[in-house]
């Protein structure tokens, strides 16, 4: 049995820190220190081995740029064939397996896998935002010579931290002096595509689901003591504690919490001081940014979770639980409602009646987006929501902003400026509820920001249709209305709408609503929208849309705003109950949602179906789609069904004498074939 070969990692280690020495560059061993922040995130993250802490790249190094920003450069060497990177099947670098937790055996065997391991880990506990991750491998050939193959991965916050390979390279003079530079602006040119974009996003989204279920479960199990607003207010203070403002406000590190007794200076009041100060240079408005301070410090400052018991609080047992496990994702910037996964897993563990729970339902964020694009949001677009729960309506819609600004506007200054002007001033979100709406602020910011319009009103009964843009009163030109109301209001939230709609004199509306709301529950509000709107389409959604959560049937009522209905206005019917998802309701499920038909596409073909009709019918059938017309004056009309022509036809005809011919055929010779009998014949024969 032939030996196997022994690795050659020494003498591609030897090799690389061998250029690295000849460029005169101040790189570190793997035992050595590099910084305190670099070498305490490594220590902290999980190790490629599974376990935690111990991650010690071969080598490490911190560069500063033309630009003058400085950019850590993490090295893994490897000894064999073969052992550069391994990518999945999309050709992003495999460090998670198909259940979402991490390969520890790619990581631990390939150089790459191992570097971007490595880097993650500062994104996840440094404010650095990009990271060179460099991987080499080597072998001897049969003639003895070293042998070598070179990756090197750009892992930044724009790709997730998924990593981009930026070319090819025999060496590591792409570290020095100039090259440097070119480097640098090499990296600037990649870029994801759409969908590789969607891809990584949608991967690291389901991470984030295995995430919070990790985290809920360890505190609902081992944290005592703590109420589910409690809980919301912990993860919302610890968030904005260690996200930081660059240049003013240094993140909160684990280590700074003391676990002290001290007055005025227990973790308590160490975590209140950074939040305050984040908020202060977020520039909320003096009134929004007391409210959030008092509701926060109740919670956080609270003698039972201070207390000292065993050299630690409670307090900073469940802000390292916190960080540990949600860190990278909202320092990464996904453009996800990632307040509203953690609300909708923390509301799991809750022992709400089944009605409450009803009125606290999110959106699933594929029917946010559905709503935003049914309403024709684009970079132009004022949007508003009146019941906003934790904004996820509100972060679909900026995502569509931002998109169709980037498709559009070609200047990078005037995109910037734009960017800032849709986070700024053209989302409006209003909600009633305390602890959702700390969720709500806590989503804007990490959208990074608008969380400057986000309301503690009751909209029905609190709020004039103004907003303040630049210290002014003026009214929200609102040109868009998005909406998943609490049910339980007046006309199964119909309410909402009728209010809404009222302060607006142009654009679109989609609302996802209890289906009984257009069918009798709601007539005195349907019949005062359509007297100055038009419903443009109803749409029948799936039972099981909200599995888990609430059991009832929804619809969707997209409207054309400012335009009374008229009655022979056509409205596009479709049933939307088959929409491409299969949904389960188990706990410790991967995931509960599974794409087994097509379902973005017919999404897709949806948004094409109620703007341009039944030309753009694909995955869905006539059956599942109709043009009809409603009673302005009645109300109850909205869910129609696609009508049954019960007229017999020729071809219904033609197919009953088809069937009975070849059933009296098929009688005839099977008394034919019977032994010893003759068929007798029919008088009809």
């Amino acid at each position: 049995m032939p030996k196997s070969k022994q690795s050659v990692e020494p003498k591609v280690a030897e090799l690389g820190n061998g250029w690295l020495k000849q460029y005169g560059l101040d790189y570190k061993l793997e035992q050595e220190h590099l910084n305190d922040e670099i070498d305490a995130a490594l220590n902290e993250y999980a190790s490629k081995s599974g376990g935690n802490g111990g991650n010690r790249p071969d080598a490490k190094l911190i560069i500063t740029g033309g630009d003058m920003n400085a950019y850590p450069v993490l090295i893994e060497y490897k000894g064999y064939k073969d052992k550069l990177v391994k990518l999945d099947e999309n050709g992003q670098v495999e460090n998670r397996t198909a259940k979402n937790e991490p390969n520890c055996n790619n990581i631990k065997n390939f150089a790459v896998n191992g570097a971007v391991h490595y880097a993650n880990a500062l994104l996840h506990y440094t404010n650095f935002t990009a990271v060179c991750a460099v991987g080499m491998t080597g072998w001897l050939d049969d003639s003895g010579k070293l042998c070598r193959e070179i990756g090197v991965y750009w892992v930044a916050k724009d790709n997730y931290g998924t990593g981009q390979k930026v070319g090819e390279y025999t060496d590591f003079s792409f570290l020095h002096g100039k090259h440097f530079d070119n480097f640098l602006a090499q990296v600037k040119n990649l870029s994801l595509t759409e969908a590789e974009r969607e891809r990584i996003k949608a991967k690291r989204e389901e991470e984030i689901n295995v995430s919070l279920i990790k985290l809920n479960n360890d505190i609902y199990q081992n944290e005592k003591g703590l109420g589910e607003n409690d809980r919301v207010y912990l993860v919302v203070a610890a968030i904005m504690a260690t996200l930081g403002v660059p240049g003013k406000v240094a993140p909160l590190e684990k280590s700074d919490l003391k676990s002290s007794g001290e007055k005025g200076n227990t973790d308590g009041d160490i975590l209140m001081r950074k939040v305050e100060n984040f908020l202060n240079e977020r520039n909320l408005p003096e009134d929004k940014k007391a409210l959030i301070v008092r509701t926060l410090k109740n919670t956080v400052t609270a003698a039972n979770i201070n207390q000292v018991k065993n050299g630690e609080t409670q307090l900073k047992r469940v802000f390292t639980k916190i960080v540990d496990d949600l860190g990278i994702y909202y320092k990464i910037g996904l453009t996800t409602d990632f307040t509203g996964k953690l609300f909708n897993e923390m509301y799991n563990w809750l022992g709400f009646t089944q009605d409450k729970l009803n009125d606290v339902v999110l959106t699933p964020p594929y029917v946010a987006e559905l709503l935003v694009k049914l309403a024709r949001t684009d970079k132009d677009s004022f949007v508003w929501d009146n019941a906003t729960g934790s904004a996820g309506l509100l972060v679909a819609a900026m995502n569509e902003m931002i998109k169709d600004a980037r498709a559009n506007i070609k200047s990078p200054e005037e995109l910037a400026q734009k960017e800032a002007n849709i986070r700024a001033n053209q989302l409006l979100g209003l909600e009633i509820l305390p602890s959702i709406y700390m969720l709500a602020v806590l989503n804007m910011i990490l959208m990074g920001d608008g969380s400057s319009h986000i309301l503690n009103k009751d909209s029905l009964t609190d709020f004039d249709g103004n907003y303040y843009k630049d210290g002014q009163a003026v009214p929200f030109p609102a040109d868009v209305f998005v909406l998943n109301p609490p049910y339980s209001a007046k006309g199964n939230g119909m309410a909402f709408v009728q209010s809404a709609l009222a302060k607006m004199t142009k654009g679109y509306a989609a609302v996802i609503i209890q289906s009984s709301a257009g069918s009798g529950k709601a007539t005195e509000e349907n019949r005062a929208i359509l007297k100055r709107n038009t419903l443009l389409a109803s749409i029948k959604m799936p039972l099981d849309l909200f599995i888990g959560k609430s059991n009832v049937q929804t619809h969707i009522y997209v409207f054309r705003v400012g335009e009374p209905h008229d009655a022979k206005s056509p409205v596009r019917f479709i049933d939307f109950s088959v929409d491409g998802y299969t949904r389960t309701n188990r706990k410790k499920a991967r995931t509960n949602l599974k794409n087994t038909a097509n379902a973005k596409e017919r999404y897709a073909e949806v948004v094409n179906l109620v703007k341009f009709g039944k030309k753009e019918l694909h995955y869905l059938s006539e059956k599942e789609f109709f043009e009809g017309t409603i009673d302005p004056a009645s109300g109850k009309d909205w869910n129609q069904s696609v009508p049954t022509d019960r007229r017999p036809h020729l071809s219904d005809f033609k197919k009953t004498v088809r069937d009975y011919l070849a059933f009296e055929v098929t009688n005839i010779l099977a008394r034919e074939d019977a032994p010893g009998k003759t068929a007798p014949h029919s008088k009809n024969d």
